[in-house]
């Protein structure tokens, strides 16, 4: 094993306390990643250059969807742990389903929730269902990212041990030097894919509904799977078939729907494509 073994930085997990009111730093990451969500898919509303005209999605109803996809996110991130990552354990304790506070959240499962509010809201006030999705995937890298940094201040979901001279040893990881995968994940989900959104969106990728979508679970699902490589599985699973995670296989489904939502986005014509043609 590596010599030059980094020490872990020990954090508080209560990021502000007033008396018995207390607020975690994975608290502090859903909240940063819904605020400053919202505020950039306002900036994204506003462009007109990058929709190729106004907007389907009116500053308004993006107000109001902020609450919806809030709760899409905690419930399918909640029943998504429960359900994939530990169902026997809140089968013999189910009162304990409820105690979002102790931690237990699942990506999959908070994006199966953003993806049912979306549809939802956009029936609900009859607008597309496509554009509200790519905007709520081009402002989602900001709360993975936010969430892993959380991840790594908890000293939580730690990576596999390895002898890097990056290696930390984690206060509730055992004696030996680990990955800290969840600065890698931060790195890839957060910010490799809101720079890669970004620059889609201003090369146009918003004029073709779904294109953003796709991208975002195609990528996600790939630098998921990457992330997983480093990743010390859950312990009540393990390793499942053939050395993947549950993680791995939960992002396949994400990646092949991706990677149809492109394709179908590519074979449409980009919005504001008749409104430019020349009248005959």
């Amino acid at each position: 094993m590596s010599l030059a073994v980094l020490p872990f930085p020990v954090f508080d997990p209560v990021a502000v306390s007033f008396g018995p009111f207390a607020i975690r730093w994975y608290a502090l990451a859903y909240i940063g990643g819904i605020v400053f969500g919202w505020l950039y898919a306002r900036q994204i509303i506003k462009s007109r250059r990058a929709w190729g005209g106004p907007s389907p999605i009116s500053l308004p109803q993006m107000d109001d969807f902020i609450l919806w996809v809030t709760l899409g996110i905690i419930l399918g991130g909640r029943i998504g742990y429960v359900a994939f990552y530990n169902p026997a354990y809140f089968a013999a304790h189910p009162a304990e389903i409820v105690r979002l506070w102790e931690g237990g959240m699942s990506f999959h499962g908070g994006f199966l929730g953003c993806v049912i509010a979306v549809m939802a809201f956009a029936r609900r006030h009859r607008i597309s269902i496509l554009s509200l999705g790519d905007i709520t995937c081009a402002v989602g890298p900001i709360g993975l990212f936010l969430g892993r940094i959380a991840n790594f201040i908890n000293s939580e979901l730690w990576g596999r041990p390895t002898d890097v001279p990056w290696a930390i040893v984690f206060p509730n990881g055992g004696p030996e030097p680990r990955h800290p995968s969840q600065l890698y994940e931060a790195g890839l989900e957060g910010i490799l894919l809101f720079t890669l959104l970004a620059f889609m969106i201003r090369a146009g990728a918003l004029k073709r509904p779904g294109l953003i979508v796709g991208a975002f679970a195609t990528v996600y699902g790939l630098a998921r799977i990457t992330g997983e490589l480093f990743r010390e599985p859950d312990p009540q699973l393990g390793f499942l078939w053939g050395g993947l995670t549950m993680g791995m296989l939960l992002s396949v489904p994400m990646i092949v729907a991706g990677l149809v939502l492109i394709a179908r986005a590519l074979r449409q014509p980009p919005r504001g494509a008749a409104q430019a043609e020349p009248a005959p």
